[in-house]
């Protein structure tokens, strides 16, 4: 894995973060560890971001929103089994507040609109970072396991071609 996140994860990253700490809040209830859910979630994204863009170039869907969604409900699922008392969640729909309830100064209004008032976000860049820096950690940690298991299976097979001497 690059050192540096690919500029199409940081993009995904940018898009999704809203939804998938919505979503994580709406499976867990709004427990506390609901925003280190997403976290986890991009890591496992990042973690096989070469394989769903692959994935997504082939089959012409959003095969990393659906990667996060099924790893989102995963990780809260084991979260729920994990917990000393029974978890009920109750999934209740909010009321859309309309932008009358809300007025805004014509000021606000134009501020949206002027490029020099629109700042970068930099939540989804860090959160971008941190998920590819744990994913990169952990791809090592796996390729350093594989090897491992290929050099003692060979050890193993080349010391069973050995013949054994018999005993005189």
């Amino acid at each position: 894995m690059a050192d540096e996140p690919p500029r199409e994860f940081v993009d995904f990253v940018a898009d999704r973060l809203p939804w998938l700490n919505a979503e994580a809040d709406r499976l867990t209830d709004g427990a506390e560890q609901s925003a280190g859910f997403a976290a986890l979630v991009l890591s496992d994204v990042a973690l096989h971001w070469r394989r769903l863009t692959l994935r997504t170039r082939v089959t012409h869907a959003d095969e990393a929103r659906a990667f996060a969604g099924r790893r989102l409900t995963m990780r809260t699922k084991q979260w729920r089994e994990d917990q000393i008392y029974q978890v009920e969640v109750r999934v209740m729909r909010r009321q859309a507040y309309q932008a009358a309830h809300f007025p805004a100064s014509y000021a606000a209004r134009k501020a949206e609109v002027l490029a020099s008032t629109v700042r970068t976000a930099t939540a989804p860049l860090a959160e971008a970072a941190i998920a590819w820096s744990d994913a990169r950690h952990r791809a090592f940690i796996h390729r350093v396991v594989r090897t491992t298991v290929i050099v003692i299976a060979a050890i193993a097979f080349f010391l069973s071609l050995i013949p054994s001497t018999p005993d005189y």
